[in-house]
């Protein structure tokens, strides 16, 4: 999703465990900020980053994975309940595809934007409240989480991402509108 100082990863974490629920969290590198150079985070370990004893304590909930995992095959898989996004418009669009409910924690850029389309538009993610410096509390991730799962705001998200999932399955099966407007932009290059 990004890359965040230690005590953002600390606060996720504690937010993950104290929510209770399953989870599969992929951490990436820390800041070079939260390092004293840059050839000490070349291979980091999670136990540097991460609260002391989260990873036991953690173990039958959750699973840790080092900086990459494969999002789309993840997302696709039937036991995913939801998914906590920077709304960059690639990961938005696999979750809905999916039907995963967002949690929508912008990052960067037009992600601002994508969150409040998301969250108040189309009505697919809960917002996470975050400081004026995008700073989330462990408790704010422990609250957004457990809303998501077990809330009201959480099951209307959800029915509204299972909808929303069946017309972008629909639009690109043969007929579907972007697979209509797919073949009408590609055949002028293909009829010559």
């Amino acid at each position: 999703m990004g890359v965040f100082k230690k005590q953002q990863l600390k606060e996720i974490a504690f937010g993950l465990e104290r929510s209770g629920k399953r989870f599969l969290w992929v951490v990436r590198k820390p800041m070079i900020t939260d390092w004293e150079n840059e050839s000490s985070l070349k291979e980091f370990e999670l136990e540097d980053v991460l609260p002391e004893g989260f990873l036991t304590r953690t173990r039958s909930k959750g699973m840790v994975v080092k900086n990459w995992a494969p999002q789309p095959a993840i997302l696709g898989h039937e036991s995913v309940g939801g998914f906590v996004s920077h709304c960059g418009w690639n990961s938005t669009l696999e979750a809905v595809v999916c039907g995963v409910p967002i949690v929508a924690w912008p990052l960067y850029a037009e992600q601002k934007m994508n969150r409040v389309y998301l969250v108040e538009e189309i009505k697919v993610a809960l917002w996470l409240e975050m400081s004026g410096d995008g700073f989330v509390s462990a408790d704010a991730v422990e609250e957004t989480i457990r809303q998501l799962m077990d809330g009201e705001e959480g099951r209307a998200v959800k029915e509204r991402v299972l909808e929303m999932s069946g017309r972008a399955k629909a639009a690109v099966k043969d007929g579907g509108s972007s697979r209509v407007d797919f073949l009408k932009l590609t055949r002028p290059w293909t009829d010559q």
